[in-house]
């Protein structure tokens, strides 16, 4: 509905243009736009729907124009044959008139009859004239009907192959990517990893920052890396005192005293003299 009103606006508007010079240039470019539109609109399986429609029409025309002939043809001969029936009553009242001495019964008679067979004469000739007619429209008639039925033909395997390379283009468009339905899916796949990028890249950025310290990880203590730094630096140095105090104390403890991780021997059996 909508291709339809945009052509007729085309039409109106290349009506209007083409009266000046100045509209040449709008008429080329609603021509070329009107030609695309046509192009989008037109389908070839109702095209060739519509010829043959259109060859069927032909054919009944012409079967009803030889039906009309022949029934003129009929109609003549029906007159020629009543003409046929006068005329030869006709001769029998003339026959009678002279039996009867009415000479001027005889005549009016024969002049009838005269009268008739000039008529008949002319429908005989139209008779002949239809019948001629009749023989070129049944010729006309079957040189169609064998058009129309070799068109009907090739329709059909036109359909077909349209139908085929149609379907086969479908499933290249599906296969390829190319098609409208695939092309979202494809923009559909295209952002779906785009943002998965964006968010491995947004959570390795920040487990980076976490890692150097520039970010505090949930539940850290307060303060900012510089207090971090001497927060550690503190309890490294703790260490070191309580590990510089316990070798201190080691070092204090009488000889006899076992050592730290030194084997107690208190338990052992007595060896047996030898």
């Amino acid at each position: 509905m909508f291709l339809g009103v945009d052509i007729l606006i085309g039409l109106v508007v290349l009506g209007i243009a083409s009266r000046t010079s100045v509209g040449r240039r709008a008429v080329n470019l609603a021509q070329q736009k009107i030609s695309r539109l046509l192009d989008r609109a037109e389908n070839p399986v109702e095209a060739l729907d519509l010829a043959y429609q259109k060859q069927l029409e032909a054919l009944q025309q012409v079967r009803r124009g030889v039906a009309e002939v022949v029934t003129s043809e009929k109609r003549l001969e029906m007159q020629a044959a009543q003409l046929r029936q006068s005329q030869v009553k006709l001769q029998g009242q003339a026959k009678l008139a002279v039996q009867q001495g009415r000479d001027d019964l005889a005549r009016l008679a024969l002049t009838r009859s005269q009268a008739a067979d000039s008529q008949l004469q002319s429908l005989d000739q139209q008779v002949q004239q239809l019948k001629d007619q009749e023989q070129k429209l049944q010729i006309t008639a079957q040189r169609l009907q064998a058009r129309v039925e070799a068109f009907r033909t090739q329709r059909d395997t036109l359909k077909a192959q349209y139908s085929a390379a149609q379907a086969s283009a479908r499933i290249g468009e599906v296969v390829t990517g190319i098609s409208s339905d695939m092309t979202d899916v494809n923009l559909m796949l295209e952002r779906a990893q785009d943002k998965t990028s964006q968010m491995q890249a947004r959570a390795a950025a920040i487990d980076q920052l976490v890692s150097s310290g520039t970010l505090d990880a949930l539940g850290s203590p307060g303060g900012d890396d510089i207090d971090r730094q001497l927060q550690a630096i503190s309890g490294d140095a703790a260490v070191e005192a309580q590990l510089h105090q316990l070798r201190q104390e080691v070092l204090a403890k009488p000889a006899d005293q076992p050592h730290l991780g030194a084997a107690d021997t208190s338990q052992d059996p007595p060896k047996e003299e030898g």
